[in-house]
């Protein structure tokens, strides 16, 4: 019961790495506010946890429209009184070499992924310094540190997320808010689900641990994040990709 009596906003907990957080969370003691775009998704990742004897909401929120994640901020604070933790973990990708990109592809994936990160930290962080703590964990990736043929955007926008993560660390630390970030490698879930298996074959075989992820693995980085094992922690950049950037 590592997160006893905190209370969780997990963005993009409906399915995927957010799904497998909420329910980790939620075993761990956490009150979850499961925060995602998908009404039906989400719905059902709440009732499995609170038939599980969890206590989680769902709450439906646009993270790149900041009117959509102030409404959410407060339906959870009207649930739960307080909030203790920010996981900025949804994302999309909308993938493509530079030359055939759309604009409207680029613009997408920069609102959702960055500014998404943007809105939801700055709505949260005025009830944390309050508190005078807080724990904020924002999803970036590999491909953000590294780059990766076809995701000008997604790699632009998960370098950003660094960005953010030791600006905010810098800021917030003196405030008592732990402010880091988690880099997964490529991971099995539904984003990469659509990647064609020779190409997934190959970052098998270019991963020292000689397999993808599963979304536990992401999951148990935030809960280390957001535990009082990691309170000495702040502004870091784990990488869970299996030691594929050696």
């Amino acid at each position: 019961m590592q997160l006893e009596g905190k209370v969780a906003i997990i963005t993009g907990a409906a399915r995927g790495i957010g799904r497998e957080a909420a329910l980790l969370f939620a075993r761990e003691g956490a009150r979850v506010a499961i925060a995602d775009s998908d009404e039906q998704a989400g719905l059902h990742t709440a009732e499995e946890i609170n038939h599980g004897g969890g206590d989680a909401y769902y709450v439906q929120v646009n993270v790149a429209n900041s009117e959509s994640v102030q409404n959410m901020v407060q339906q959870v604070l009207n649930k739960f009184d307080t909030i203790d933790i920010l996981i900025n973990n949804a994302g999309i990708t909308r993938d493509g070499f530079l030359v055939k990109m759309a604009e409207e592809n680029f613009d997408l994936v920069v609102d959702v992924n960055l500014k998404g990160v943007f809105n939801c930290t700055k709505a949260v962080a005025p009830i944390m310094i309050e508190k005078g703590w807080g724990k904020v964990i924002n999803t970036s990736s590999v491909v953000g540190i590294y780059g990766n043929i076809g995701q000008t955007n997604y790699s632009a926008t998960k370098a950003g997320v660094i960005g953010l993560t030791k600006t905010w660390a810098r800021e917030l630390g003196l405030k008592g808010i732990r402010v880091n970030a988690v880099a997964p490698g490529f991971i099995e879930t539904e984003m990469t689900g659509t990647v064609p298996d020779k190409v997934l074959q190959a970052f098998r075989l270019k991963t020292p641990l000689g397999r993808l992820g599963q979304p536990a693995d992401i999951a148990n980085a935030y809960l280390f994040l957001a535990s009082a094992e990691a309170d000495f922690i702040n502004g870091v950049v784990l990488s869970v990709d299996g030691g594929l950037v050696l």
